[in-house]
């Protein structure tokens, strides 16, 4: 069977909607797949400051932003069919939103970008929600992606995204995921100290020095000491993580090298921790995607770390590394269609896994 469907992702750091068209072919339970077009939106500064800001509306302006956004996606989507000549293509959308709220242990968690906004602008199929159903069975809720990784991208051994959050993966007969630490979003918050939109490859990280005590106090975090399944809401790096490194009082690029350890520091404890569960292999291979891996000074650190362990860093071509997400919620949206599971337990820990996402019906019967 053939499937082509649009996937969509606004990630925690803010950079723009990813937009996804992706065509899927399933043959005997083996599936595979290919990006055929691909791009990233840019958010104006003022939808990033209403996106960054809206935690703390009240309710019904947030309501209003969820289906105001909902119908910005569906107008870029639409734009995007256009550009490409995509028309009567898509089979379904599959959008994964802006989150806005995740409290798993309270049983909530929410995205913006109302899916009925976006079925309605597009006249189109769309899957959103897709966290919903786990939470409501006690899950997580987080990471989304590994059931994806695990049937589009099975050849690799472990996967680091490193998005706004860093999340791991390993790949094995009970595969596990969880939330490493938080990763661009605070080196992006710490590079504007220095009164730059990101720290390009990580230069100005490799120029400072590293802080011993600071590092020593964030790898003391709770969270660390915490077992999975577990994931990170975007507050525990602004408000828990940032105000800490601030409290230390380092020049921008002192504080980008001592956060950067702190994600090479966590990522490699949590792969240590997954290695110990399996039997011992030589050779391991972890894929690296998200905006981090084009940070070059990251994936040293993170280099120096694993290869003593026999774990080798890949990173893929541009398109996967820029749009995995976007790829898998395309993926997730063709599940969601066919009746299948989309999210595991084994990852999130939820009573069962389960078949994930509320689908709306944008065009006429």
């Amino acid at each position: 069977m053939v499937y082509r469907a649009i996937g969509l992702m606004s990630g925690s750091s803010l950079d723009g909607l990813d937009i996804a068209f992706v065509e899927f072919q399933e043959q005997g339970g083996h599936w595979s797949y290919e990006i055929l077009e691909a791009e990233c939106s840019p958010y104006s500064n003022e939808w990033r400051e209403r996106l960054e800001k809206a935690p703390g509306l009240a309710a019904k302006e947030y309501l209003l932003l969820h289906s105001e956004y909902g119908h910005y996606m569906g107008r870029r989507v639409n734009e995007f069919i256009e550009k490409y000549s995509l028309q009567y293509k898509v089979a379904v959308i599959a959008s994964h939103g802006h989150t806005a709220f995740h409290s798993p242990g309270e049983g909530m968690t929410a995205q913006l970008g109302e899916g009925a906004a976006i079925a309605a602008e597009t006249q189109l199929p769309v899957v959103s929600d897709l966290r919903a159903l786990d939470i409501a069975f006690g899950g997580q809720g987080a990471p989304i992606v590994p059931l994806g990784e695990k049937l589009l991208l099975g050849e690799y051994d472990f996967f680091l995204n490193i998005g706004g959050i860093a999340n791991i993966s390993m790949n094995a007969d009970r595969y596990i995921a969880f939330d490493a630490c938080p990763a661009n979003r605070v080196l992006n918050m710490l590079a504007a100290d220095a009164g730059k939109e990101m720290d390009e490859g990580g230069q100005l990280a490799a120029s400072g020095k590293l802080q011993a005590g600071l590092l020593e106090k964030l790898n003391g975090a709770d969270y660390y000491r915490k077992p999975w399944p577990k994931s990170l809401a975007n507050e525990f790096g602004t408000g828990f993580i940032y105000p800490l490194i601030r409290e230390a009082g380092l020049s921008p690029a002192d504080a980008l090298c001592t956060y950067t350890e702190h994600i090479a520091v966590q990522v490699s404890h949590a792969i240590a921790a997954l290695q110990s569960l399996r039997p011992l292999q030589e050779n391991a291979r972890l894929l690296v995607t998200g905006g981090g891996a084009f940070n070059q000074y990251l994936l040293q650190r993170l280099d120096s770390h694993l290869s003593p362990e026999g774990i080798s860093t890949l990173v893929p071509d541009q398109k996967l590394v820029n749009y995995k997400e976007a790829l898998i919620m395309a993926f997730l949206g063709v599940l969601r269609w066919r009746q299948e599971y989309t999210v595991l337990s084994s990852v999130t820990g939820a009573a069962r896994p389960s078949i994930g996402g509320a689908l709306w019906t944008g065009q006429e019967a």
